[in-house]
């Protein structure tokens, strides 16, 4: 951590050890966790470089960072001793916060198998993991690190919807919730395709083809594909601005 405050107040909540040198942090670990902003990666790397050994494993879930310019600060800042350090950028979302996280992960060319399991054991344990090409790592970061907050708009949307019908605020924050929770879980314990979910929903002249033509209309569909694709692309520039 980069305030000594801070670190302090964490070690007392967390019961750990914590501290604000980045060496002492590294020294000896089998495993570094790297959680910084994309424009802090390079500095960081120098600063601990020394201390990296030729068996230890960095994870990194600094966005937009290629594992191979990871092993190229880490060879430049060591000398060139840090070049086949073992890399494994992963992406995270924010709802691993509860355990309902999920996190693609990718592994550098000096990773093996044994690597990426152990990357997918830690995040595992706050949701669900999947193995990606890195090329496919932006994409990853648009749909599932950026889409949490997309989902937030549409989930406030349907509350907004239900206070607009006549329901209390809480009772249609809670009806909205908890219906996006139980969709997704249907498509991920049934593995059936969202559409044809859909479909078993939309009874013949009912009132849900009526609120789909509504979303077909407001281009609901088509807005949500760009923003993921909005998303991607940004996440592609994050390493490259200070």
């Amino acid at each position: 951590m980069k305030h000594g405050e801070k670190a302090a107040g964490r070690a007392k909540q967390l019961g750990v050890a914590v501290t604000n040198d980045n060496r002492k942090a590294v020294k000896g670990a089998d495993i570094i966790l790297l959680s910084v902003k994309p424009q802090a990666v390079t500095e960081l790397l120098k600063e601990i470089a020394p201390e990296i050994g030729a068996k230890t494993l960095v994870v990194s879930v600094a966005a937009s960072v290629p594992t191979s310019y990871l092993e190229q600060q880490l060879a430049a800042a060591s000398g060139g001793e840090g070049n086949k350090v073992a890399v494994v950028r992963a992406m995270p979302n924010t709802p691993a916060a509860v355990g309902c996280g999920m996190t693609g992960i990718c592994r550098g060319a000096h990773a093996g198998p044994a690597d990426v399991e152990i990357a997918r054991t830690m995040f595992d344990a706050v949701g669900r993991t999947v193995v990606v090409d890195e090329k496919n790592m932006d994409a990853v970061t648009g749909l599932s690190a950026s889409g949490p907050a997309f989902a937030y708009i549409i989930l406030e949307s349907l509350a907004e919807a239900g206070v607009k019908v006549g329901l209390p605020r809480d009772v249609a924050t809670l009806l909205a919730a908890q219906t996006m929770k139980g969709a997704a879980s249907v498509v991920l314990e049934t593995g059936e395709h969202p559409a044809l979910l859909k479909d078993a929903v939309t009874t013949p002249a009912g009132c849900t083809i009526d609120g789909i033509l509504e979303l077909e209309d407001g281009k609901l569909r088509v807005t949500l594909i760009k923003a993921v694709v909005k998303a991607t692309s940004r996440a592609g520039e994050l390493l490259f601005e200070k």
